[in-house]
């Protein structure tokens, strides 16, 4: 894929208006626009409970921000009776809990766009966040963890489905923050299981398919999954991910594709920025890869240029900050390095 730095979003906003969300995304983002979540409206919209929706037995309480479900309760048979039929209709995102989503195919019907962008929570973040009536993680239990991992894949099977409204592109991103917990003791989780879980969400999904993790982890590990684009935190993180050139180069020069967090989403970070400083910031790191023997050409070709994460914890004029910041990035770099849009 020729993204030649393009430029896209990771995930969440601050605005309370669906509507002037998607437009403020829209005009900064003409190559690959995303859909937002936008928990101001509540923890419907966080994206644990988003993604849980479908869970059988689950009880999402928005009050305490909590997603329980009674083990010994639960009822499986229409959950699985609409896996087993690939019924991904039955796994449709609820509009009250995505408004970001539809307020984006409202906004851009109608339109084709290179490329658009989705998101589900991964399935070690998303199987940390629900709690059995014990207070336990049911990642734990073999048999809703299944489950859990099912629901992400249908959903992401669903989602790619409606992106194809806007684009015969579409990207799902599985969001796994919780990675980074990998190997300590928050997380019980061997890098055997991680492997096979993350294959086993994106197993069928037809769209690219890309894994943003916002914190340190085991890069190699994540490589060996079966995504085609790893996005992560470069303004705090790109060192540790250069630590490992000849998998990224083998990443790359399989047909993979690598997502910059280069913009700040930290308030206390955006104002200390400007064009030209990230754009020295980037050449700092191409300048790190070139060093290791990494083909800079294959590494600009098969590059995104994103915020570090979200927006959501943000108000709406340094998350627009941030988007001009991420327009006026994109533009440097082309001219510096002499490149053109993506294709």
């Amino acid at each position: 894929m020729v993204w030649n730095c393009a430029a896209t979003g990771i995930g969440s906003l601050p605005h309370q208006d669906p509507r002037r969300a998607v437009d403020m995304l829209l005009s900064h983002l003409q190559e690959v626009p995303y859909w937002p979540q936008l928990p101001a409206l509540g923890f419907g919209e966080n994206m644990y409970a988003q993604f849980s929706t479908r869970l059988p037995g689950v009880r999402i309480d928005e009050r305490r921000k909590r997603i329980m479900v009674d083990l010994s309760e639960y009822d499986p048979e229409e959950f699985y009776m609409a896996v087993v039929s690939e019924d991904v209709e039955h796994f449709s995102h609820p509009k009250q809990n995505f408004h970001g989503l539809y307020a984006l195919l409202d906004a851009a019907k109608g339109r084709r766009f290179k490329a658009v962008k989705g998101q589900v929570t991964g399935p070690v973040s998303a199987g940390l966040q629900v709690f059995d009536q014990n207070g336990k993680a049911a990642i734990y239990d073999e048999a809703y963890g299944e489950i859990i991992r099912r629901n992400l894949n249908m959903q992401a099977k669903w989602q790619a489905q409606k992106l194809r409204e806007l684009t015969d592109r579409p990207i799902i991103f599985l969001d796994e923050p919780s990675l980074t917990l990998i190997g300590t003791p928050f997380a019980s989780v061997s890098q055997r299981q991680v492997v096979a879980w993350i294959d086993e969400v994106l197993e069928g999904v037809k769209a690219i398919k890309g894994l943003h993790c916002c914190g340190n982890t085991d890069w190699p590990l994540v490589l060996s999954t079966d995504i085609d684009l790893l996005s992560f935190d470069a303004y705090n993180y790109a060192h540790t991910v250069s630590l490992f050139p000849q998998e990224i180069s083998a990443f790359l020069e399989g047909g993979g594709s690598l997502g910059w967090g280069l913009i700040p989403n930290m308030e206390e970070q955006i104002p200390k920025e400007t064009v030209g400083t990230l754009l020295h910031r980037f050449e700092g790191y191409m300048d790190m890869l070139f060093r290791k023997g990494m083909n800079l050409d294959l590494v600009l070709e098969r590059s995104l240029i994103t915020p570090q994460c979200g927006l959501g914890g943000l108000d709406v004029p340094k998350a627009e900050r941030v988007l001009e910041l991420l327009n006026g990035t994109v533009d440097a770099i082309r001219a510096r390095y002499r490149l053109g849009g993506m294709s």
